[in-house]
């Protein structure tokens, strides 16, 4: 089965009831980047290995009744330019292209507290610094509606996994439409939310005082349910 169309909301509800397990949501999504990436160029680096690995666990504890978090199991895209643990975070840039953070934006640790599983880190404009995700140093993303069209950016990477269904939400950035615009040109539910309600701890800086982190949705409710997860005083 398929499971890449449907909304968080479904895939919870089948994951609790043990109708599907995170392995086999897991490798459903790496199926569909690899049947689809190579056109829409939407990631720059995947976590396979390491995402198969959490899936399994979740699925060992779901299976023995232990208490798991609100989106256990759950895949996620992350804007490269968003720290990740042991996992490369390049801001698509040739000058920091073999970076691995030593620490975790607060946005990540709060997903890996609620059980969500990273899929991998997705391209953008070089620094975030650009509307349509060409200027990456890296590769160009393509719209998935038409690749003859841009996603929008900078955020265009994560934009294009969501409306690509190689993941059911991911994080993206805004300084000034970095989010809402590749959200607009891709379909898609994209907030950026006021100031301060999420952290942007480990967010790398365009401009520090407009910059927000905000998700990449199919629908509102969608999003309504990852705010309540990655919000918080920091």
């Amino acid at each position: 089965m398929n499971y890449s169309e449907l909304s968080i909301g479904k895939l919870k509800e089948k994951l609790e009831t043990l109708e599907i397990t995170s392995l086999s949501l897991v490798e459903d999504y790496f199926k569909q980047i690899e049947e689809y990436d190579g056109q829409i160029k939407a990631f720059l680096t995947l976590d396979k290995e390491n995402a198969i690995k959490l899936a399994k666990e979740i699925d060992e504890k779901r299976k023995n009744g232990e208490e798991l978090g609100y989106l256990a199991g759950i895949p996620v895209a992350i804007k490269d330019n968003i720290s990740t643990k042991g996992l490369k975070t390049t801001c698509a840039s040739n000058i920091i292209k073999d970076y691995i953070p030593p620490f975790d934006a607060t946005v990540i640790e709060k997903l890996k507290e609620a059980g969500a599983i990273i899929l991998g880190k997705t391209n953008l404009d070089e620094f975030a610094m650009g509307s349509s995700t060409e200027t990456s140093a890296f590769q160009t993303t393509k719209n998935p509606w038409n690749t003859e069209y841009v996603p929008g950016g900078s955020s265009g990477g994560s934009a294009a996994a969501v409306a690509g269904s190689m993941a059911p939400f991911s994080l993206g950035s805004e300084t000034g439409g970095s989010v809402r615009q590749p959200a607009s040109f891709c379909g898609l539910v994209g907030l950026k939310p006021t100031y301060g309600l999420i952290s942007r701890y480990g967010l790398i800086a365009f401009a520090s005082s407009f910059d927000q982190i905000g998700p990449f949705t199919k629908n509102v409710e969608d999003s309504a349910m990852i705010m309540n997860v990655i919000t918080g005083f920091d």
